[in-house]
């Protein structure tokens, strides 16, 4: 027993080389968002012309704001829509906000890198799924998992430690409506969870989920996955 524990030991202190491994690898992840989408006439692109407004007015011919709102007149664009020339009257008038909270501490037990009764030494960040069946029926997969978001993976592995964290929710809204008469075309809400509060990269991928299979299917709530940017 006592050689057991040694060598548990010697693998804890491996252990805090991985996690920071995996720590540093972890802005590679994926970017997942809920999308919530709803729309009544949204016309079938044909060269509509459109403007694209904060919906806090402070924010217009802001240098940031105008950044993010590139981004919404290229993937109207890609689908079809133009943007109003100067002095055009635009016939869709779109509107964004976009905002961060100021994060929620959360403490999880984190997973070192111990002994698996079933599968021996194991990496916590990852490992091959596999589906086992548990007590009562229960069937158990395994596979990837980020600790520091949802937690660990149980009593089974070896050193947990105790980690203090802050998670950030951030939304992106956006309507459109007719310039005519105002009416409402479209509305759409994305919202994510991450682990920083880094607008200049969180607004970005939030733009990209909202336009994924746009406009979608009135009423549905979906997750979209925004791959890392190497990856794209």
């Amino acid at each position: 027993m006592t050689m057991i524990k040694m060598k548990f030991r010697g693998l804890g202190k491996a252990a805090m080389v991985g996690a920071a491994l995996a720590l540093a690898g972890c802005a590679a992840t994926p970017f997942r968002a809920d999308v919530a989408r709803f729309q009544t006439q949204l016309p079938v692109p044909q060269g509509q012309s459109f403007t694209v407004t904060a919906t806090d007015a402070s924010l217009d011919g802001g240098i940031e704001f105008g950044h993010y709102a590139s981004l919404v007149a290229g993937e109207l664009t890609r689908y079809g829509y133009r943007p109003a020339a100067p002095g055009e009257q635009p016939d869709m008038l779109v509107r964004m906000d976009y905002s961060i909270d100021n994060g929620r501490e959360r403490v999880r037990s984190t997973p070192g890198f111990g002994y698996d009764p079933w599968y021996g030494y194991r990496n916590p960040y990852y490992y091959r799924p596999v589906i086992v069946r548990g007590p009562n029926g229960r069937r158990y997969v395994y596979g990837w998992r980020d600790p520091f978001m949802w937690g660990g993976f149980g009593p089974r592995w070896g050193y947990n430690d105790v980690e203090s964290y802050t998670v950030y929710t951030s939304h992106l809204n956006l309507q459109i409506s007719r310039a005519a008469d105002g009416y409402r075309l479209f509305e759409g809400r994305a919202e994510a969870q991450s682990r920083d509060n880094d607008l200049t990269q969180i607004v970005p991928n939030l733009v990209e989920a909202m336009f994924t299979d746009f406009p979608g299917n009135s009423g549905e709530k979906v997750q979209i996955t925004v791959a890392p940017p190497e990856k794209r």
